[in-house]
């Protein structure tokens, strides 16, 4: 089963010249600024003009301020007679809730443990590390395995300096990984919330946010400027945009679910799902990788 990210939605964004055909939209919560929301549409939407955004009935268009933006219906007007709009055709990758429990993920997860210390999200000390106790809280792969062919055609190597040999694209490096707490884990492996490292790591949620993390800012822990182990502001760059094309562009792309109880058809749900294919590879991924020995 999937569930829609456009349920609920407060803000719509249409072409001007088709008016009842949604492009797209946003759940809105409040760390979305006006500035932040024209940087997004930039992303989703294709223009072969320059172009305004409008809320609908304004007097003028937007301009980029850091003042809250507001729900409502917005136009997009090309500022050049002829001009077209239409979806961006980038899509977001398909990605599975995996968890680093393999031999080969060992060195990754015990390097973002020990830089972090807590869940660099809400900020949740792990009081029981000194005895190296971790339950609830996992290093999770800002770019995940399952693509690193997709990492490695972006160039996303050349970021990363804590290698464990030349071959190693460096997808597994701590600067690839964020700790966090569990359930925190699978709200950003689905692009339920993104981190703007050029908003002050600021953390922006597309759904509803129950567990209050919208607004808040990525722990400083992580970020080091000092510090070589640090997180790659790259990478947050480019899960932040693979958020906004999954909850902003059109429908948006479906929630999946990653819950399945003992018993069910697993294989049976993912194949009658959307993008089967690309989820079934993601999720063979993580779990051969899982069980691969140290190479």
């Amino acid at each position: 089963m999937s569930l829609s990210r456009s349920v609920d939605r407060s803000v719509h964004i249409f072409d001007r010249g088709r008016p009842n055909e949604p492009l797209g939209g946003l759940y809105l919560n409040p760390s979305v600024t006006i500035r932040k929301f024209l940087k997004m549409v930039a992303w989703v939407i294709r223009a072969d003009c320059p172009y305004s955004v409008w809320l609908r009935g304004a007097e003028a268009p937007l301009t980029a301020t850091d003042e809250p933006l507001q729900p409502g219906l917005y136009d997009i007007v090309c500022d050049c007679p002829g001009g077209t709009i239409s979806l961006t055709e980038e899509r977001c990758i398909t990605r599975a809730y995996t968890r680093t429990i393999s031999k080969r993920d060992r060195r990754f997860r015990d390097e973002v443990r020990i830089r972090d210390g807590k869940c660099v999200i809400t900020g949740n000390i792990n009081l029981a590390a000194h005895r190296n106790y971790w339950s609830g809280f996992e290093a999770t792969h800002i770019f995940p395995l399952s693509h690193e062919e997709i990492f490695k055609s972006l160039n996303y190597p050349r970021y990363i300096t804590i290698r464990s040999g030349e071959t190693d694209s460096g997808i597994n490096s701590c600067q690839n990984g964020l700790l966090m707490q569990s359930n925190i884990h699978q709200q950003f492996d689905s692009f339920g919330f993104g981190i703007d490292a050029d908003d002050n790591y600021k953390i922006t949620v597309f759904m509803e946010d129950t567990f209050g993390l919208d607004g808040r800012t990525l722990d400083p822990v992580c970020r080091n400027p000092d510090d070589e182990r640090s997180v790659v502001d790259e990478l947050l760059r480019w899960h932040f945009r693979q958020a906004v094309l999954a909850n902003m562009k059109g429908n948006g792309e479906p929630v999946l679910e990653y819950d399945f109880p003992d018993g069910s058809d697993m294989v049976g749900e993912i194949l009658s799902g959307p993008r089967a294919a690309e989820r079934m590879e993601a999720e063979l991924f993580s779990r051969l990788n899982s069980v691969s020995p140290i190479p």
